[in-house]
């Protein structure tokens, strides 16, 4: 949920969000207060980010996770992603964000100061009480903290990829698990890649829609199909990779924002 905002305080704490896991902040939140427009303009610097997050060490999953997300309204339904990110998964996105907009290195600024703050809290030794008042504040005080810690030391433990549960043994996504997040029949979804020319229009001997990935995506490691049998037919199957599956996910991000 959003973090209360007192007056006078950064429109960043404003936009803040708690959950079990402590604070987090939404992408697309964050996008206006960055000086962004666009939401694809935007999510470059998304991407960026996770790229520097993973070479600093990190896990970018971790401090920006996709969030697919469903709007309702009077006029229909509306799919578009959003990304979950942490204080220091914000900050990455502001510093990868454009240095010519004076709203990015005012994030910049906001996200260092308060990392920085963190910090300093963090290796402050607190002040001995005096008497048993103080004492019963100081254990109420370290029982919050403790609490606070626990909590986010949850966040920064290592989490499953978002596709981990779709995966079968050899790491690979059915279309229709990745059909069944989207909300849609696999044969719309594979309809729908044909259209955008990542997959090719075919048919089975038996008439059935079997469309599968053109060669193109598959060489460069999108896609894999897969000869496979019931017994008695034997039939291709294909299937997504992880970076096929963020590809479609993102594919279709395009497609709700245009």
């Amino acid at each position: 949920m959003p973090a209360g905002n007192s007056g006078g305080s950064s429109p960043f704490d404003a936009i803040r969000r708690t959950d079990e896991n402590g604070e987090w902040w939404s992408a697309r939140d964050l996008q206006p207060l960055l000086g962004y427009s666009k939401w694809e303009d935007f999510k470059n610097s998304i991407e960026r980010a996770k790229v520097a997050i993973a070479n600093s060490g990190q896990t970018a999953d971790l401090h920006a996770s996709a969030r697919p997300e469903v709007l309702r309204s009077s006029s229909g339904t509306t799919r578009r992603m959003n990304f979950k990110l942490t204080r220091y998964g914000s900050y990455m996105v502001a510093m990868n964000g454009d240095p010519r907009k004076p709203e990015v290195a005012a994030a910049q600024t906001y996200f260092a100061v308060q990392t920085r703050k963190a910090e300093t809290a963090a290796t402050t030794a607190p002040a001995l009480p005096q008497d048993y008042e103080e004492a019963l504040v100081a254990l109420l005080g370290q029982v919050r903290e403790t609490k606070a810690l626990a909590a986010e030391n949850k966040v920064l433990a290592p989490k499953a990829s978002k596709w981990d549960r779709f995966m079968n043994a050899e790491g690979l996504i059915g279309m229709t698990a990745i059909a069944d997040m989207l909300n849609m029949p696999v044969k719309d979804l594979t309809n729908w890649l044909v259209d955008i020319g990542v997959f090719r229009k075919q048919r089975s001997r038996f008439g059935a829609n079997t469309n599968m990935p053109r060669r193109m995506y598959q060489t460069s490691g999108h896609f894999v199909i897969k000869g496979e049998s019931n017994g008695k037919v034997s039939y291709e199957v294909a299937y997504a990779t992880l970076e096929g599956a963020d590809f479609i996910i993102g594919e279709w991000d395009k497609r709700n924002a245009a």
